[in-house]
């Protein structure tokens, strides 16, 4: 039995299990739950390798959401049904867990989990250019993944989140929460190698829209509708989003009207959305899951 760390936040009525995204951890939605618990129990868990969680055995989504069965399982909540809502990552394993577990389901919410997409749908990209390019993200992505960070570390990521309008406060602990601190100040970045790379393979090696079609339960995919600002050393990444962007519309716009279960929706905030708008991350879940109570 694999129980990962579970955060027990209360409240009454469903429950709801909260995932995050890649790198991240279950603090990341401090600033939303308060808005969530008048209605639900809300359970926030670390993911494999994240947080307070241990190492993954495997980063095989089905043996992470077999995890997410034994820690519902250690709640006491094995026969319940459950909505969840998953950030980034998190959104990825939570339509696959609903998929492969119809009964156990009661609705999900996907927020911005769309990783990085196929080549061909970077809207007026050549499928040449764009797979070139999501191989450098990759190869950038991999070779970061799991490292040792200087101690000033953590200065710049609360700098750069407050950037973005997110509380100092608030980014400062969220950060500590994704990261263990080292002797002199350094980070060790979670999850921690080979874990790390392992969770990228299976995010790139999911077929996403065969896992949203295999849904039964009401499925809410929501995108992030702020645009990415430039990166020194990445200026090309805001116009190749924009590009998947217009893919990904088109795709979702498709998926919903073929899939009377689905809805798509935006929101007013870039992908750090928990922490830049969390009363509107909130009212969507919440107004969602009271609809999808009504269709069931």
């Amino acid at each position: 039995m694999t129980a990962l760390h579970l955060h027990d936040h209360g409240g009454d009525g469903p429950p709801l299990l909260l995932l995050h995204g890649a790198g991240r951890s279950s603090a990341d939605w401090a600033a939303v739950v308060p808005h969530l618990t008048q209605g639900h129990r809300v359970l926030a868990v670390d993911l494999p390798g994240h947080g307070r969680s241990a190492p993954a055995a495997s980063w095989d989504l089905a043996t992470v959401c077999a995890d997410l069965d034994d820690t519902l399982a250690a709640e006491g909540g094995r026969e319940a049904e459950v909505s969840l809502v998953g950030h980034s990552l998190g959104g990825m394993v939570a339509s696959v867990y609903a998929g492969t577990r119809p009964e156990r389901v009661a609705s999900v919410v996907n927020l911005d989990g769309f990783g990085w997409g196929r080549p061909d749908q970077y809207v007026g990209v050549p499928a040449e250019e764009a797979a070139r390019r999501l191989a450098e993200i990759g190869a950038m992505s991999r070779a970061s993944a799991g490292a040792r960070m200087p101690a000033g570390y953590l200065a710049g990521q609360v700098d750069h989140s407050v950037a973005l309008g997110i509380p100092a406060a608030l980014a400062e602990a969220v950060c500590r929460a994704s990261a263990r601190e080292l002797p002199h100040g350094e980070w060790q970045l979670l999850p921690e190698l080979p874990g790390a790379v392992e969770m990228l393979d299976a995010m790139d090696g999911l077929d996403l829209f065969s896992a949203f079609r295999r849904v039964r339960c009401p499925l809410l995919l929501v995108r992030a509708q702020e645009r990415v600002g430039p990166m020194p050393g990445l200026e090309w990444l805001g116009d190749l989003l924009d590009a998947y962007g217009k893919g990904l519309e088109r795709d979702l716009a498709e998926l919903a009207a073929r899939r009377p279960n689905v809805t798509v929706e935006g929101i007013a905030a870039g992908h750090a959305m928990l922490l830049q708008a969390p009363e509107r991350v909130a009212g969507l879940v919440l107004d969602f899951i009271g609809r999808a109570v009504v269709r069931r």
